[in-house]
């Protein structure tokens, strides 16, 4: 596993190479750099690729080409590197680059995915599409999801390249379409039908999850994720002939489906653990104090204390949406005119289920909480599967080196995302990380972003920006 770490060093320095040298006042130094040149490829790459607009309406192929022209010029053949339109879709185009190694194991890859969410430039109080560095932060479309990735992984495989390091295994990047939007179009899930051997790896890592926290200035941890929950979304439909607002009827549509959304809103999907969210807890309870640490290493242990994860939940949003299943009513939609009873009236029910739970037990459930034969709950799509990935303690260990390498102390932990995705687009059935899963693979998440050195909490990380330094 000794080279994989030290790629993996690699690999986070040059995400650090995304900003600049000096640190952000007042956060903490940055780690070991990249050589200056390096530093230098890996900000240029950054900026071309966030003013390109890879919106799903425009496609992935202008980044995909900078990317292959800088790998071209670095010395890679076109026998390493491969563009890959989807068919169809000639402007979504992946490109996937190989370091040759000794042959001694399946290839190690890095997926990054090159597409972003669109941004109106009225949301923005500088251009989204123009890369401005600012107060210590990278502003533009991109720079934290996941542009900066990108470009660090693209200038640390040129970095390899050029000094001649050869690993013991194949070194594969895949820059993938199609994960902000997915549907019937996804890159990675294209590649594995139609190039699998371009893409055939032994162990997967998606930059685009987890990352470091800093608190007052302080680094605290570095979260590595292992599992993530599934997102399904529920149609809830009511019916009935309607009429006029002058002669209201006991069967109102939006009356029925209200009472049955009032039911959702007080229901709750039952507490329960994995492997990943235990360790977690182990983790995150040597952070605190007092009830709260004892409450912490509780929900570490088998059997879960229902009373302990109740009273978790009802104090942290974000520990509540990992201890199960959740489902919010997130739009409405009825009636047709002001002086006319609703003939029909339906919401969108997201739910964001627990590793392990099928879509039938799901709809199942939401049937039973509706109780009302006059509610209509429907999948509106196909879901793909996500069952629990246990944290590979040889993996953890990996990253583990890595991390203190450059952070000495810093406790890195395995978490599990609830599966967030941006309000403006869908998020796909089959994302990257469990495409490669699907497909038989081993894969886990190393989330060694340019945050890891100067992120700060969600709640004060300024909207679409990457810190510098």
């Amino acid at each position: 596993m000794r080279h994989i770490a030290n790629l993996g060093a690699l690999a986070c320095a040059l995400l650090l190479a995304t900003a600049a040298s000096a640190a952000t006042p007042g956060w903490p130094a940055p780690g070991p750099l990249p050589p200056q040149d390096n530093q230098r490829l890996a900000r240029d790459i950054f900026k071309q690729i966030v003013e390109i607009r890879s919106v799903h309406a425009v496609g992935t192929k202008g980044v995909a080409q900078v990317l292959y022209d800088h790998f071209k010029a670095a010395g890679f053949t076109d026998r390493q590197m491969h563009l890959v339109p989807e068919g169809p879709w000639p402007n979504q185009v992946n490109l996937v680059v190989r370091l040759k190694g000794k042959g001694q194991g399946r290839p190690v890859m890095w997926i990054c995915h090159m597409d972003v969410v669109d941004a109106r430039r009225q949301d923005w109080s500088l251009p989204p599409y123009q890369f401005t560095e600012k107060d210590g932060f990278f502003y533009g479309r991109g720079t934290s999801d996941m542009k900066d990735e990108d470009a660090a992984a693209a200038a640390a495989l040129i970095r390899l390249k050029k000094e001649g390091f050869v690993p013991d295994r194949d070194i594969i990047v895949a820059f993938t379409a199609d994960e902000e939007v997915g549907l019937e179009q996804n890159g990675p899930a294209w590649l594995l039908k139609h190039d699998r051997d371009l893409v055939d790896a032994g162990w997967v890592m998606n930059p685009d999850g987890g990352s470091g926290e800093i608190v007052n200035g302080k680094r605290l941890d570095f979260g590595v994720e292992t599992v993530q929950k599934t997102y399904m979304t529920f149609r809830w439909e009511t019916t009935n002939k309607g009429g006029h607002s002058s002669e209201p009827r006991p069967d109102n549509a939006i009356y029925e489906l209200a009472s049955g959304l009032t039911r959702l809103g007080h229901y709750q999907f039952t507490y329960k653990t994995n492997a990943t969210t235990r360790a977690y807890f182990a983790a995150t309870a040597q952070m605190a104090s007092g009830r709260k640490k004892a409450d912490l290493m509780a929900l570490s242990r088998e059997p879960l204390d229902p009373a302990v994860a109740r009273r978790m939940a009802a104090s942290d949003v974000a520990i509540n949406a990992i201890l199960h299943t959740t489902c919010v009513a997130t739009m409405l939609q009825a009636g047709v005119q002001e002086n006319a009873l609703p003939s029909s009236a339906d919401a969108t029910v997201q739910c964001r289920v627990f590793p392990g739970e099928t879509e039938p037990q799901t709809l199942a459930t939401l049937q039973k909480v509706a109780a009302d034969p006059g509610i209509k709950v429907t999948l509106l799509e196909p879901v793909q599967p996500a069952p629990e990935t246990v944290p590979d303690p040889k993996v953890m260990g990996a990253i583990t080196e890595v991390v203190h390498s450059m952070w000495p102390g810093v406790m890195v932990l395995p978490q599990m995302a609830a599966g967030r995705a941006t309000a403006s687009s869908r998020a796909p059935p089959v994302s990257p990380r469990t495409a490669w899963a699907a497909a038989g693979t081993t894969s886990t998440t190393c989330a060694c972003t340019a945050a890891t050195s100067a992120r700060r909490s969600a709640t004060s990380m300024p909207p679409s920006s990457s810190p510098i330094g």
